[in-house]
């Protein structure tokens, strides 16, 4: 019986387009920018922020040399939130649906300037909050873990108290189910341009 549903942020609750974040770090004159960022993990100090071993001011510091001269930590952080195009409304609607029957959580590969602007924004736009929507929230930047490693997902088990067995983990990314497969969670690929919801639905049989 599955009593959990853990998902992944974005590409499966939030659209992200990669393109745009590459376009706005070359406009700000980051040199080679798409080699620093991968649908699915960053590179550099893009990813250590992500993996939680550097902090924003350490980020800032990296990143600034390679850039045109007078960039802003506003400007930087600006840029690097373009990688979120948004939530719809009805996914938001979706998961508070979803709490009546379900524990609901959230596993993501995120940083500290996405998570408490841009992201915390879009949990906001229909009068709640971001915490209304999950009964739990792990982090990359917090666990100082990232998918696809196994080590962010047993934290997942141990802080939010989930069973594997009764969890289905919903994700974009193959690599990220594959690891959580091995774990004993049951998992759903949420391919670009679909709805969890219509995934979720595929999943009758075990729930």
């Amino acid at each position: 019986m599955i009593k959990n549903l853990l998902f992944d942020l974005g590409g499966v609750i939030m659209d992200i387009k990669r393109q745009n974040c590459v376009d706005a770090f070359q406009a700000l004159g980051l040199q080679r920018a798409d080699e620093f960022f991968g649908q699915f993990s960053q590179k550099g100090p893009f990813l250590q922020l992500e993996a939680g071993q550097i902090t924003v001011e350490q980020f800032h510091d990296a990143v600034r040399p390679h850039l045109q001269p007078g960039i802003s930590d506003a400007q930087i952080d600006h840029a690097f939130c373009q990688f979120l195009v948004g939530i719809p409304v009805h996914r938001l609607r979706q998961l508070q649906q979803l709490r009546r029957r379900f524990k609901v959580y959230l596993l993501s590969n995120t940083n500290p300037i996405m998570w408490h602007s841009r992201i915390a924004q879009e949990f906001a736009q229909d009068g709640l909050c971001r915490e209304d929507y999950f009964d739990g929230m792990i982090t990359s930047f917090e666990a100082r873990a990232l998918k696809p490693d196994a080590q962010i997902f047993r934290h997942a088990i141990e802080h939010l108290n989930i069973d594997p067995e009764e969890t289905i983990f919903f994700d974009d990314s193959q690599s990220n189910l594959d690891t959580a497969s091995t774990l004993g969670f049951y998992t759903a690929l949420v391919p670009e341009g679909c709805e969890f919801s219509e995934i979720l639905a595929r999943h009758s049989a075990i729930i």
